[in-house]
């Protein structure tokens, strides 16, 4: 297997945890904490479809050489990718938002819930919350933009067989 098709897999593959952990493990759990954990793994869903489709273009020399971290990345993707393949802008607002809460919350000095919600605070005591129904929305969002990318990169599939 080529490396955009062990990225795709491993997008559909985290897709699918952070839903069965919404779906399934939240309700029974009812642990706030939850929420980070699928958090993470719909991060990880965006970040591995977006790698698959950087891969793809690399495979077939399009796009230059470039460094394995999310900066270097995100830069090439938005730049060589999103007109190339018009794939819509609101996806880069959702991977810019959903590693934004990933750092702040690598960085907040204290987290807690509150009615249900899961608080991040900040050094500078700014809040940042995260609720069941913006995760829903992320998941939708995550699972469309999963999609996406296994369409583009599931093209020239043949030739790899």
């Amino acid at each position: 297997m080529e490396e955009f098709q062990i990225l795709r897999e491993k997008a559909k593959n985290r897709l699918q945890i952070a839903d069965h952990m919404l779906t399934m493990t939240y309700p029974l759990v009812k642990d706030t904490k939850l929420l980070l954990v699928i958090m993470e793994n719909i991060f990880l869903a965006l970040t591995y479809a977006m790698s698959s489709i950087l891969y793809y273009e690399r495979l077939f020399k399009r796009i230059p050489a470039f460094t394995d971290n999310f900066e270097s990345k995100f830069n090439l993707f938005k730049e060589r990718c999103v007109n190339k393949y018009s794939i819509d802008k609101q996806y880069l607002t959702l991977l810019q938002n959903v590693k934004n809460i990933m750092v702040e919350h690598k960085k907040s000095p204290m987290e807690f819930e509150r009615k249900g919600k899961f608080v991040i605070c900040s050094n500078s005591y700014r809040l940042r919350t995260i609720s069941i129904s913006q995760i829903k929305e992320y998941i939708t969002k995550t699972k469309e933009f999963v999609q996406l990318s296994a369409n583009i990169v599931s093209k020239n599939e043949e030739i790899f067989r």
